[in-house]
């Protein structure tokens, strides 16, 4: 697919930390899926060879990008390092994307398509047509009811605001103010969405196929949910008292 009109220059970015067993096949995934977008990994020092394996992708192909951290300091840590780099550099599009290919390359043409009338898209799995593939029973409830809880603590129309797999213009991230965001965790994605909500601008959700990990182990835990929980249950009680303050 070549990259929609309008859109300009588009990075891909995926945050590694231990994903060696992941990390070519998802790359090969994302180079054949949009061939004209570049990727970038963040490995946060992964000690299995990971940083490794990308520097020695990236040798091969000029479209593949390599930043290297020091320590594993949190997703959002490590995308905010990646949407930095990718502003520096003059990209006009950044996509967020896992390394365990549970999010599906092949359906970033949709997300890029939907970005030409949108500021932020976010892949979704709790609308329709989207779906979760292989996960316990248990964990997609806890998903669902972390996003149900999100949506009405925050009074947003937005049915997946935990989902990782996204893609924001710059001029988005630049009106969001990223020297302002200090989340790490889970809440992350949270707090970006409604970051961005708040500043007006356009926020969508299309539908996609979020499918379990096959290889390696999933960076979830109970202090980053019960962070998340906490952020989220903060977020959402100031918000109420202003809108009492200011109906």
């Amino acid at each position: 697919m070549e990259i929609p009109a309008g859109l300009g220059r588009v990075l891909v970015i995926v945050p590694t930390y231990n994903e060696r067993e992941n990390i070519e096949r998802i790359t090969g995934r994302v180079r054949a899926a949009v061939p004209a977008a570049d990727m970038l990994i963040v490995d946060d020092g992964s000690p299995d060879g990971t940083g490794e394996l990308a520097d020695a992708m990236a040798a091969a192909d000029p479209g593949i990008k390599v930043l290297h951290r020091t320590a594993k300091d949190g997703l959002g840590a490590a995308y905010i390092a990646g949407f930095t780099w990718a502003a520096e550099q003059g990209y006009d599009v950044m996509v967020e994307m896992d390394a365990d290919g549970s999010h599906q390359p092949e359906e970033l043409p949709t997300l890029l398509a939907a970005l030409v009338d949108a500021d932020l898209v976010i892949g979704a799995r709790y609308v329709p047509g989207g779906k979760v593939v292989n996960w316990p029973k248990r964990r997609e409830a806890l998903s669902r009811g972390a996003n149900t809880y999100a949506r009405v603590m925050l009074g947003v129309d937005l049915h997946d605001l935990t989902a990782g797999y996204r893609a924001f213009r710059a001029a988005t991230l630049e009106k969001i103010g990223l020297d302002e965001v200090v989340s790490r965790g889970y809440i992350f994605q949270i707090d970006m969405a409604l970051r961005a909500l708040r500043q007006g601008l356009k926020v969508v959700e299309v539908p996609i196929t979020f499918i379990e990990r096959e290889h390696g182990t999933s960076k979830m835990s109970g202090d980053i949910m019960g962070e998340a929980m906490l952020r989220l249950t903060q977020w959402g009680v100031t918000e109420r008292t202003r809108k009492l303050r200011n109906p």
